[in-house]
């Protein structure tokens, strides 16, 4: 009986624990701040150059994570049940999303899918899904500068809904990247207009806005996950493209170099560039304190070489 107790009570101080790792948001701001918990890492950018000192921003995905296969941890769940807001990017990229809102409904969390309402693409032919994660409609919505400002406009409306007192310092921080936007928009334009070529040989398939805005043609050699190599005759095919297309640069994603496209990059007497699809970002680059405009720059030098060569 004395065992029977112990145990007893020592579920229940687990239960109160947990229950009050549960409380309403106003009990869980840090030093007067929100809390904000994000997906993917322009979310988090976003987030805090439109909060400032306002908000305390992390993002969920550990440096380099795969954002199509990534699932939170139980203590990551918990984490985002005590914050003041969870923004994710929508548009079927977070499969885990569902489970989130499920455990979140009785939670006073304000939930943001950045991505609700905006125009998306369907995913291209090329897009090959990751198995258990298909994609009807293209993610990689941040790509895209105007989409991503609406994105940020989402995030800017959702802070002044909980501190209205800071909406001045948020519109504020807003418009000034509002116009970091509008510029990054107008460096695209400039480089497709003056590039010799407009199509691009790729070894993911998560250009489509840059198409669709720009006219930046993408050619892949895989799909989204490169979950599913081409055939031989497809290898064959975007071969015989590049080559057709006098195309010198193959462009890979920073974190990966499938071994498919490297057969291609042998087969076509390519060079190797870099683009970073931004969704999640190294040690290294938060270490030099890189955002999404910077890296965003170093894709339009990746782009401006291969589009001109």
């Amino acid at each position: 009986m004395k065992l029977k107790a112990a145990a007893l009570s020592v579920l229940l101080g687990a239960s109160l624990l947990f229950s009050g790792c549960l409380k309403s948001p106003e009990a869980t701001k840090q030093d007067g701040k929100l809390t904000v918990y994000t997906t993917i890492f322009p979310l988090a950018d976003f987030t805090k150059k439109i909060g400032g000192d306002y908000v305390d921003v992390q993002s969920i995905y550990p440096a380099g994570a795969d954002a199509h296969t990534f699932e939170p941890s139980q203590k990551q769940m918990v984490q985002i049940a005590k914050a003041n807001v969870f923004v994710y990017n929508g548009a079927e990229l977070e499969p885990f999303v569902d489970k989130v809102e499920q455990s979140l409904k009785k939670e006073k969390v304000s939930i943001v899918n950045a991505s609700k309402g905006l125009a998306l693409l369907k995913a291209s032919d090329d897009e090959d899904a990751t198995a258990g994660h298909e994609h009807d409609e293209d993610p990689h919505v941040w790509l895209d500068p105007l989409l991503a400002m609406k994105q940020a406009e989402a995030i800017k409306n959702a802070l002044v809904k909980l501190e209205p007192s800071h909406k001045t310092e948020f519109e504020k921080n807003y418009e000034a990247l509002a116009q970091q936007f509008t510029q990054l928009d107008q460096q695209f334009k400039d480089l497709v207009q003056h590039a010799k070529t407009k199509e691009v040989l790729v070894s993911h398939a998560a250009y489509g806005y840059w198409e669709h805005r720009y006219g930046i043609k993408q050619i892949a050699v895989t799909g989204v996950s490169s979950a599913q190599e081409p055939s031989q005759k497809q290898l064959a095919a975007i071969a015989d493209t590049a080559k057709a297309h006098g195309i010198k640069y193959i462009l890979f994603e920073t974190f990966s170099t499938p071994r498919v496209a490297e057969v291609v990059q042998k087969e076509t007497n390519t060079k190797a560039l870099y683009l970073h699809h931004i969704s999640t970002i190294s040690d290294q680059d938060l270490k030099a304190k890189k955002d999404y405009f910077t890296l965003m720059e170093e894709n339009l030098k990746a782009l401006q070489t291969a589009m001109n060569s």
